[in-house]
Formats: C-alpha cells, structure tokens, sequence
C-alpha cells in the first residue's frame, strides 16, 4: 500500500491514479451535524441535500452561498434520491416509511409496511431506470431514541424491498441480510450492490459489499460477496461512470475497481456515512462524514441520476 506524499490518497493499484486529481484537495464545506447521512444533488437547483439524523433535518448546500437547513422536523430523515420525475424520495427512521416530496412540498406515502406490519427504519433508497424504488429496511432507527424512536421489530427479517412504479406494491427483494445499509445499480442496471454494517455492533458480524444480478428489472439472484471493508463498515456508496464503487469506510471513501479489487481510499479525518456524485459535471464527491460535509473533486464522473 502506497500513499502520495502529503497527499489525501492512499494508493492500493495504480489504476486509482487514473480517477483521482493529484493536486485537488479534500474541502469541508460545512460542519456542526450529529451524524451527516444521505447526500442527494439536484443539478437543475445546482444544491446539495443531506440529512443530520439525530437533529432532524434536512441539510442544504448551494455552491457560493453555503449551508443551510431546508427542512426542519424531518422525522429522522435517512437516505435520499431523486425519482424519474426529479422528486424527493427519502428514508425517515421516525416514520419507519419512505416518502417522496411533490413539488407543491406535500409528501406521499410511499411504503410504510409490509403483509400488514410496520417496516423497521428504511435507510437508504435508489431510483432505477423504469421508475421501480428500491430501499433497505435495517432495524437501526428503532434500537434507541438517538436516530429515530426505540422501537419492536415487526418484521421477522432485515430487507431489501422494490416499490412497483405502476401498482405501488412492496414486495421483499432479499431477506439473508442481517442489516442491509447502502445499494447502488452498476452503469448499465445489470447489477445491484448492497452493503451488510452488522458489524456496527457486533465484530463477529458482517462488514461487506455483496453483488447480485438483476432478472428482469424485479428480482435478484446469485448473490456474492464483492468486497470487504478493513476499517469500520460500509454504510452508503455510489458509482461512477466506468463501473467502480466508491464507498464509506471509517477511515475515508474506499473506491474498488468493478472486478473487487480496491484501488485506493481517499483519507477523511472523521468517519464516513455516504456519499455522492455532484456538480455541473458530477465529477465532484461529495462526503458526509459524521459532523462535517467534505468535498472533493475526481477525474471520472458519477452515474447520470435524476
């Protein structure tokens, strides 16, 4: 392992030489959160909207003109996207559902249950290209009053669900989890990636990124480990444009080239949560590490998302 003097850059293979800029530097735009979580870029606004979990609020940041709050009372809001339409689709651990904001600013109830019973505290939410949501639903909003309220568990495993686009019907994409965090699709939908953080409190727990393939736009199969986190856990990734995974750790952002191997990690001084892709060109990535909103620019661009 090799790290760029003075550098931001912990170089595993050269190849992550070719998707990092020597001389850009790790900027943190913003500070003063409890726990920063799930960074989503509007283009179209040209803002940034993450959540600070445990003080209930939606974040926003406009290049220029800093952060502010854009949403107080977020009911614990998690993970963030955008559907086809360019709406709000959020994670709210205090309603144990998902919800999308209309552009009137009323919000819809997405998915709130499943076979009659509460879902656990979804936690990160994706958009795919036929309007299909995808989220997680591990139990970490309702183990203590800090990220949402304590809780009972209704249902009987930690999933992966699919909102239909069409009909709006919840079905359990995978159920062997024991808490699925981040997902995220390679380039061409072909592929999804979900992260298991059970070691968050249990070492004995899983720590890694598994790789399924997608069987007509609705289901998953052939489930394998991609990848495995040496410090801390992965908890929310994306990707870019050439297929590699840029994912939270607890020492920075690891990126892994589509194969498994990792190419290198970019070095943050606290813990990461998420992550995603911005700017004019989405070439800039954008971190949400623990207290503080850092920002770096890439040689290589995030996948084209709403």
């Amino acid at each position: 392992m090799a790290e760029d003097n003075g550098s931001i850059y912990r170089i595993d293979d050269d190849r992550f030489r070719y998707l990092t800029v020597g001389s850009a530097r790790l900027d943190e735009l913003h500070t003063g959160m409890r726990w920063a979580e799930g960074p989503v870029w509007f283009a179209d606004a040209n803002m940034l909207l993450w959540s600070d979990i445990p003080n209930e609020r939606i974040m926003r940041w406009v290049p220029g003109g800093g952060a502010s709050v854009y949403r107080e009372k977020s009911n614990f809001t998690n993970g963030n996207t955008r559907d086809r339409q360019g709406r709000l689709v959020s994670c709210e651990h205090g309603g144990r559902r998902v919800v999308r904001t209309e552009i009137d600013g009323t919000q819809t109830v997405l998915a709130d249950s499943y076979e009659g019973k509460k879902l656990n505290s979804p936690n990160d939410v994706i958009v795919r290209s036929d309007g299909s949501i995808w989220f997680t639903d591990p139990s970490y909003g309702i183990m203590s009053d800090y990220e949402g309220y304590r809780g009972d568990r209704e249902q009987k495993t930690n999933n992966v669900y699919r909102i239909d686009p069409m009909s709006g019907e919840v079905t359990v994409v995978l159920d062997d989890f024991t808490q699925p965090n981040g997902l995220a699709f390679s380039p061409d939908e072909s592929l999804l990636y979900v992260a298991d953080s059970a070691f968050s409190h249990d070492p004995e727990h899983p720590s890694h990124i598994r790789v399924f393939d997608v069987v007509d736009g609705k289901t998953v199969r052939n489930g394998r480990e991609f990848c495995a986190i040496d410090n801390g856990l992965p908890d929310g990734f994306r990707i870019d444009v050439e297929g590699n995974i840029w994912s939270s750790a607890g020492d920075g952002v690891h990126c892994f080239a589509p194969d498994g191997t990792r190419l290198g990690k970019i070095l943050v001084p606290q813990g990461v949560a998420n992550v995603t892709f911005g700017g004019p060109r989405r070439n800039r990535l954008f971190i949400c590490a623990t207290q503080s909103l850092y920002a770096v620019y890439l040689a290589t661009s995030g996948v084209q998302y709403p």
